[in-house]
């Protein structure tokens, strides 16, 4: 196994730490979006929410969500973590794979949606079903990314659980 030296895992770290904290501020910054477009009046605020939201899902979300997976393999596979070792880096990979499904896919389809929503119907499209729907979603997506994304630097902070048992100890 290759181990990096302490400055290169420092600098590895220090991008995986800046990814991962694009993925979160990108996320509040969806619900703050969101909450704007929920409470607006306005077709044009309406409409450019959910346009910003688009935007940000090709990628500022796109972008980082590979930068923060790429680093973090790097790390597992980089130093003494390993990929399987310790139960909090194996619950740190089930909430990325949440978060892939719901950053660049689950947000980039629903914002897609949402303008088409809006711009063929304008505010018309908040009395339509299939528009409350994909608003639903968005928003439960958007929670559900900043728990799962929150989850994982808290599991990152406190390592909790330990190391996994050999087979044979």
């Amino acid at each position: 196994m290759t181990v990096l030296s302490a400055a290169k895992r420092k600098w590895l770290l220090s991008l995986h730490i800046l990814f991962s904290a694009i993925m979160l501020g990108t996320a509040f910054t969806f619900l703050i979006l969101s909450l704007t477009a929920a409470a607006t009046g306005d077709e044009g605020v309406l409409n450019a929410c959910y346009r910003a939201m688009l935007i940000l899902a090709s990628s500022s979300v796109r972008a980082s969500t590979i930068g923060t997976v790429v680093t973090g393999i790097a790390l597992s596979l980089l130093t003494r973590w390993g990929l399987f070792r310790f139960y909090w880096i194996i619950a740190k990979e089930v909430l990325t794979v949440l978060s892939i499904a719901l950053g660049p896919f689950g947000m980039y389809f629903w914002s897609l949606k949402a303008v088409r929503l809006t711009e063929t119907y304008g505010l018309a499209a908040l009395h339509d079903p299939a528009f409350a729907a994909n608003r639903f979603a968005l928003m439960t997506g958007i929670i559900l990314q900043i728990a799962s994304l929150a989850a994982m630097f808290l599991l990152s902070v406190f390592k909790p659980w330990g190391q996994r048992t050999k087979q044979g100890d």
